[in-house]
C-alpha cells in the first residue's frame, strides 16, 4: 500500500480530535450513491455533470487512491472498482487508519446503515464520543406519548439522561425553521400548546419554532456544550436563514450560563463566526466541512477564519458522512491548509515558530478537549 504524499501524523500536530462527524456506510454504496456523498445537493446532477467534477470530487482522487494502492487523479470508475475489491470494511480501514484522528465525535441523529461512534473510531485506531442531535431525540421521544405533559416530561428526561454520557448536543434549527429564533425560553404553557399542534398534526418532523427554542434551552441547562449548525448545507434550508450573526441575540442571552456554544461549519458566513467568537467568550468556530467542500482554496478560507477568531476558539472538524474517504479528504485538506497559513506566517515574521506549533495543536485537538471535557490523551487503540 503506497502513502506517498498523504498528509499524517509526522507533520507535528497531536492527533485530531474531529470534533463533528458522522456515521460511515457500513455496505458497499453504487457509483451513483457513492457521487451523492461528494455533494450537498439531495438532487441528481444536472444533465451531462457528475458530482465527482467538484472541489470534494477532485479531492478525494487526489488524497484516497494513494491509499488504495492507486495513483493519485485516477479515473472515478477505476477508484471505485478498487474500492469494491477492498469492501467496504477493507476500504474503511485503511483510510480512516491514516487519517491521524484520537477522537471522534459522532453524531448520531442521522437514519440509514451507518457505523456508530465505537465502530467509527475502532476502525481508525481512535476513541468514539456521541453527540445527540435534539430533534431526533425529540422526534423519538413523541413516539407513543398520550398527551402534551407525558411528553414535555419525557423530553426532559430524556435530555438529562442523554447528558450522562454524550459529550455535547447538537440543533439543526437552522433547517427546521432558521436561526432567527426569540433568544429567550418558551414558558410551560407556551411548550405545551405547541406540543398539543404538533401532535394534532400527528408529530411531524419538528419544526415549531417554540419547541426548537425549548430543545435548546433543555440542552444548556444539562451544561453540556451545544453545536449549532451555521452556513451552507443540503436544499432543506434557506441559506439567508443560516447566518451565524442571526443567533447573536440567542449568544447574549445565554452569556451567563456556563454553557459553549459551537458553531458549526459556517461557510459562507464565516467571518461572523469569527466575530462572534472573537466578542463571546462561550463563542466557538469550526472550519468543518468547509475545508472539504473549497479543496486548494481551504488555505484562503482558514486564513480568513484566522483574521478574526481568537486562536484558541476555532476547533477542527471532518463533518465527514456515509464515505471514509471524506475523514480522509477533511484531514487531509486541514493539515495542508494549516501548515501553508502558518508557515507563511511564520516565514514572514508576523509569527514565531514555537508559536505556530502551539495555535496548530490548539486547532487540531487541544481545543476541542477542553471544550468538550475530553482527556489530555487518548489510551492507546
Amino acid at each position: 500500500m503506497t502513502t506517498a504524499n498523504v498528509p499524517g501524523p509526522d507533520d507535528g500536530l497531536p492527533p485530531l480530535v474531529d470534533h463533528h462527524c458522522h456515521g460511515v456506510l457500513r455496505h458497499e454504496p453504487d457509483p451513483g450513491t457513492f457521487a451523492a456523498y461528494l455533494t450537498e445537493s439531495d438532487r441528481p446532477p444536472a444533465a451531462g455533470t457528475t458530482f465527482f467534477d467538484t472541489q470534494t470530487g477532485f479531492a478525494v482522487r487526489r488524497w484516497c487512491p494513494p491509499l488504495l494502492d492507486l495513483p493519485a487523479h485516477c479515473p472515478p470508475d477505476r477508484y471505485l472498482a478498487r474500492r469494491r475489491e477492498l469492501g467496504p470494511d477493507g476500504t474503511r480501514r485503511r483510510l480512516l487508519g491514516a487519517t491521524g484522528i484520537g477522537a471522534y465525535l459522532v453524531d448520531t441523529g442521522l437514519p440509514g446503515d451507518l457505523t456508530g461512534p465505537g465502530e467509527t473510531a475502532e476502525a481508525g485506531h481512535g476513541t468514539g464520543y456521541e453527540i445527540v442531535r435534539l430533534e431526533a431525540l425529540a422526534e423519538h421521544t413523541a413516539i407513543g406519548v398520550r398527551d402534551a405533559e407525558e411528553f414535555t416530561h419525557a423530553l426532559d428526561t430524556a435530555i438529562h439522561h442523554a447528558s450522562r454520557t454524550a459529550v455535547a448536543f447538537k440543533t439543526v434549527a437552522a433547517y427546521r425553521h432558521g436561526l432567527a429564533l426569540n433568544p429567550l425560553p418558551p414558558t410551560p404553557g407556551q411548550v405545551h400548546t405547541a406540543v398539543r399542534d404538533w401532535m394534532a398534526a400527528g408529530l411531524s418532523r419538528l419544526t415549531d419554532p417554540v419547541l426548537l427554542r425549548h430543545l435548546v434551552w433543555q440542552a444548556i441547562a444539562t451544561g453540556r456544550p451545544l453545536q449549532l449548525h451555521t452556513g451552507f448545507g443540503d436544499p432543506d434550508l434557506r441559506l439567508d436563514r443560516a447566518d451565524p450573526a442571526l443567533l447573536t441575540d440567542l449568544v447574549r442571552a445565554t452569556a451567563s450560563t456556563g454553557t459553549d456554544l459551537v458553531l458549526l461549519h459556517c461557510y459562507p458566513y464565516h467571518r461572523h463566526a469569527a466575530y462572534l467568537a472573537n466578542v463571546f467568550p462561550h463563542v466557538y468556530a469550526d472550519v468543518g466541512l468547509t475545508l472539504t467542500h473549497t479543496g486548494p482554496r481551504a488555505t484562503a478560507v482558514l486564513a480568513e477564519f484566522l483574521e478574526l477568531a481568537p486562536f484558541g476558539k476555532l476547533l477542527f472538524s471532518t463533518d465527514a458522512y456515509g464515505l471514509p474517504e471524506l475523514y480522509l479528504v477533511g484531514t487531509a485538506l486541514f493539515r495542508t491548509a494549516l501548515a501553508s497559513v502558518l508557515g507563511d506566517w511564520t516565514a514572514s515574521g508576523a509569527w514565531s515558530a514555537d508559536d505556530a506549533r502551539r495555535v496548530g495543536a490548539m486547532i487540531a485537538a487541544d481545543t476541542a478537549r477542553r471544550v468538550y471535557g475530553l482527556p489530555a490523551s487518548e489510551p492507546p487503540g
